[in-house]
């Protein structure tokens, strides 16, 4: 075949390529390029499926850009892996509610939250939660802090950010950094030892996995304009 036929049927050949592997090329070209990708609008009922089940699970819902649950529901996770990268999205819950973003996740244990750091998002006013630093909203859960006074009250739309690059994290809530923590350092090590998630032993270790949002507790949550990029390491 002369290269001038090959390139013809080649290029003939390419609209019958079937539209998912078409996505996830683009999906995988965008994201080694360093281009933001929405993770929610249409884009949100194919980046998202259940922890068990194919799809988005019952009770969670996409209404053009925001991406919502009520209720307790099944947790989501992405349908595709992240390294390193740098996430941002709007977040707002119901009074006293209480969920989480999840990030490096893996599937070896039952529940994403035994592998996956955890970006928390909570009334702080209302839930338990808020009333120690290391649970409040934008705290990385259990191990690092966030300061008071930050988060909008319930109901009310707050702005979040968080970068993973390596071992380097960062929480960001409203326009301000709340949380920095090296990953598998010395402090990190200390921290995770006095946590309950010192029972897993694989917690926070992979360098590439799922992200999550956490749906199985009570009150309402919604997610609007999330997108992320990939960051050169």
């Amino acid at each position: 075949m002369s290269r001038f036929v090959k390139t013809l049927f080649l290029l003939v050949a390419a609209p019958a390529i079937g539209a998912a592997n078409a996505q996830a090329s683009d999906a995988n070209a965008s994201d080694a390029k360093g281009e933001w990708r929405s993770l929610t609008g249409d884009e949100g009922r194919t980046a998202w499926r259940g922890w068990k089940t194919e799809g988005l699970p019952a009770g969670w819902k996409v209404e053009g850009n925001v991406l919502s649950k009520d209720g307790e529901v099944e947790d989501i996770v992405s349908t595709a892996t992240y390294g390193n990268f740098e996430v941002e999205f709007e977040w707002k819950v119901s009074k006293g509610g209480n969920a989480g973003f999840f990030y490096r996740g893996t599937r070896e244990y039952d529940y994403i939250y035994w592998s996956a750091p955890e970006y928390q998002i909570l009334d702080d006013a209302r839930h338990p939660d808020g009333a120690n630093r290391l649970t409040s909203a934008a705290a990385a859960y259990a191990l690092y802090s966030a300061p008071a006074g930050i988060v909008s009250p319930a109901d009310e739309w707050n702005q979040a950010r968080v970068v993973v690059n390596g071992e380097h994290v960062e929480h960001w809530l409203n326009g301000l950094r709340v949380v920095m923590y090296e990953l598998w350092s010395k402090d990190w090590k200390e921290k995770l030892a006095a946590s309950k998630f010192a029972k897993y032993p694989h917690y926070g270790l992979a360098k590439q996995g799922l992200l999550g949002i956490q749906g199985d507790h009570a009150g309402s949550l919604s997610i609007r304009n999330m997108r992320i990029r990939s960051l050169p390491r």
